[in-house]
């Protein structure tokens, strides 16, 4: 039986013994705890020396290997001097290896879950191989060095920076008697005085931070005020450190140390049984050798949820002030609105158009069904509507992606463009092709937005009959009806009414409309026009979908009273002073989305925990991990708005609003478009 000591310099309560087979060769391994004494541990050493056939090193510093430095740590090369004729390791090589899956076993197994994310590492030196690892998904990474070696309130910001901190501080650090001056620096008054700022530093960052990288003992002093939502890569998650994790809401743990006769083991064990089992030092052991223990053990990262199936992303949405009257509610803009006349409010306006993007409103608290959470983050650019469209789209290109930057740097995985940043040049294309993570309009969710709330319009207008199975007993009009959107617009409405009308000036996509409509739904029926003229009169319903952004496409006085107009076309189809001429007839922009759980968010315009549906599109591609540039451009295509509207469901997203041009209808708008109708309708000739 061949034998494995692994000298700690944690404490003797967590010591053991135990018996086992491994690569089939009997197995004892002895774990002995020296509580931090590194004279302890040299004796342990010499007391072991006979029998052990390796020694593992546990709780000590590997010897690193930091960009093109190698560093040797004294503490460590005192303790291997010990004993040069056994094999010893810290667990180095095999380290390294589990380490670097660990991070690419969590983003195959969760997909993009490391996206953008902002990556606080305890000990960079000590987690290198995780830090290369992860660059290639995330910018955001940042190394607590310069504070747990010298007290120093300054975080690296870069792999590059942590390489060059190291080939500067490892010529002090990494040679005999270093740790003991820095530990006697650190016991000053003078560093006693600064240490509450040093400490609040740290804590902001861990706060700041979306995934923390560093042994369960580094982080005992946090709470969950830092470490609720966190996901933590560490190693040896015992249950007892599952249930501290629990504590403070810690959503996600990865562990990397591997696991025998059900328990963690170090990885300086496992690294001394495979140098014992072979007869090889750790130095001789190559890859191939890893491998076949990796894999004929089935050693793999666990993906731990102390509380429970727990995943937050993240994301950002733009916003902009809709008119010059927004402006004048933001601080410190409103005191000069009450002190200038419109003349410098104009200036005002025309100044803010040129600001750099910047956070207006933290999100939190959305939660699906499913478990999945989300935070993000509402971007505002300055410019009004005016300012946008007297500039080129160059102009709005430009601050777009400087919010996709900002939005980058804050951790999100993809990015929204709310009201006109998504109607600007090509809607999206280019900004998305610029961008350094997903882009989406939002125009699909807005789409089918509009349809929902049409169906619930006319049901409180009260008008039109709609029987048990939702279907209307009346007839609708799909207006641009062989575009895109339009067609399957027709598709629905087919279904949910009792005649459809269908509406473009394209003779032959019609006739091959109609006849699949008829196919698919044969109780269908179904009339066919080159325009919307003829037939305008008798809807009551009447969905605009053309893609001719500008043109009249048709005479709003001419449309019955009470009938429901839905404008899914983006830019709108259907013009503001054309609205307020038919008061007795309503015109919907959009439905609004009741997001799921206790949203927190600053105000929007609209009621809490309601969101405008392009916002809410963002909402649900993040929830489902979704981070892809979805709605792009100016031709929605009916498959994204049917997909959306499901994934919506799936997450527990409600109709909560309908909207027109002038913002949220009311109740007593409904009433008074029946009322109105009502009286129009009673005056009409027979």
């Amino acid at each position: 039986m061949k034998t494995v000591v692994s000298i700690s310099q944690g404490s003797t309560e967590h010591d053991y013994e135990l018996e086992t087979e491994f690569m089939a060769q009997p197995f004892r391994i002895i774990r002995i705890g020296t509580d931090g004494d590194l004279s302890r541990a040299e004796a342990a050493l010499e007391s072991v020396r006979s029998e052990a056939d390796a020694i593992g090193l546990s709780m000590i510093h590997d010897h690193y290997e930091v960009g093109r430095e190698q560093l040797e740590h004294p503490d460590t090369a005192r303790l291997e001097a010990c004993v040069p004729d056994k094999s010893v390791t810290t667990g180095a090589g095999l380290r390294a290896i589990l380490q670097e899956w660990a991070v690419r076993h969590t983003q195959s197994e969760l997909g993009h879950f490391f996206d953008n994310a902002r990556v606080l590492f305890m000990n960079g030196q000590a987690g290198y191989r995780i830090a290369r690892a992860l660059s290639e998904h995330t910018d955001n990474l940042y190394f607590a060095d310069p504070y747990t070696d010298f007290g120093v309130p300054r975080l690296l910001t870069s792999l590059k920076q942590l390489e060059t901190y190291t080939s500067i501080t490892a010529p002090v650090m990494f040679r005999p008697g270093a740790v003991k001056a820095v530990e006697t620096l650190l016991r000053t008054p003078l560093y006693r005085l600064g240490e509450g700022l040093v400490h609040g530093a740290l804590h902001r960052a861990v706060s700041e931070s979306h995934v923390i990288v560093a042994a369960i003992g580094d982080l005992e002093h946090f709470t969950h005020k830092e470490l609720d939502g966190k996901t933590v890569i560490t190693s040896r998650v015992t249950d007892s450190a599952l249930d501290w994790m629990r504590s403070r809401r810690v959503a996600m743990v990865v562990d990397y140390s591997p696991w025998l006769e059900g328990r963690p083991v170090g990885v300086n064990v496992m690294e001394a049984m495979i140098s014992a089992a072979l007869s090889r030092t750790p130095g001789q052991l190559g890859p191939d050798d890893y491998l076949e223990v990796i894999q004929n053990l089935g050693i793999e990262p666990r993906i731990l949820y102390p509380n429970g199936y727990r995943r937050i992303n993240r994301f950002a949405f733009v916003i902009h002030p809709l008119s010059q009257q927004y402006l004048t509610k933001t601080p410190p803009l409103d005191w000069i609105a009450n002190v200038s006349p419109p003349m410098v409010m104009n200036l005002v306006e025309k100044a803010v158009a040129y600001t750099p993007p910047f956070i207006y409103s933290k999100v939190s608290g959305i939660r699906s069904p499913t478990g999945d959470e989300i935070e993000g983050w509402l971007i505002t650019v300055g410019g009004t509507p005016r300012e946008i469209m007297a500039h080129g789209p160059e102009f709005t290109y430009a601050r777009l992606l400087q919010a996709a930057k900002l939005a980058k740097k804050m951790g999100a995985q993809i990015m929204g463009l709310g009201a006109f940043t998504k109607v600007v040049g090509d809607a999206g294309i280019t900004v998305a092709k610029r961008a350094p993570l997903p882009i989406t309009t939002g125009n699909s969710y807005s789409a089918s937005g509009a349809l929902w709330a049409a169906h619930d319009a006319m049901k409180k207008i009260g008008l039109v009959t709609i029987g048990p199975s939702g279907k209307a007993a009346g007839k609708a009009m799909v207006v641009g009806a062989t575009g895109a959107i339009g067609s399957v617009c027709a598709r629905l409405l087919a279904k949910a009414v009792d005649e459809i009308y269908l509406a473009a000036p394209e003779p032959a996509k019609l006739l091959s409309l109609k006849e699949s409509i008829e196919q698919e739904t044969p109780e269908a029926i179904v009339h066919i026009a080159g325009s919307a003229d003829r037939d305008l009169a008798e809807m009551d319903m009447i969905v605009t979908a053309t893609s001719g952004a500008g043109k009249r496409i048709l005479d709003i006085m001419k449309v019955k009273p009470g009938c429901v107009i839905t404008d899914v076309a983006r830019p709108l189809d259907i013009p503001a002073e054309d609205v307020a001429r038919r008061p007795d007839v309503m015109v919907i922009e959009s439905g609004e989305i009741q997001l799921p759980g206790e949203v927190h968010m600053k105000d929007i315009g609209l009621p809490k925990g309601i969101a405008y549906a392009c916002l809410a599109e963002t909402i649900v591609l993040t929830l489902e991990g979704r981070f892809e540039n979805f709605t792009l451009g100016r031709n929605i295509e009916w498959e994204k708005v049917r997909e959306i509207y499901k994934l919506g469901l799936k997450h527990g997203m409600k109709l909560a609003a309908i909207s027109g041009v002038n913002g949220v209808f009311s109740e007593e708008d409904f009433e008074r478009v029946r009322v109105l109708a009502e009286q129009e309708r009673s005056h009409a000739p027979a």
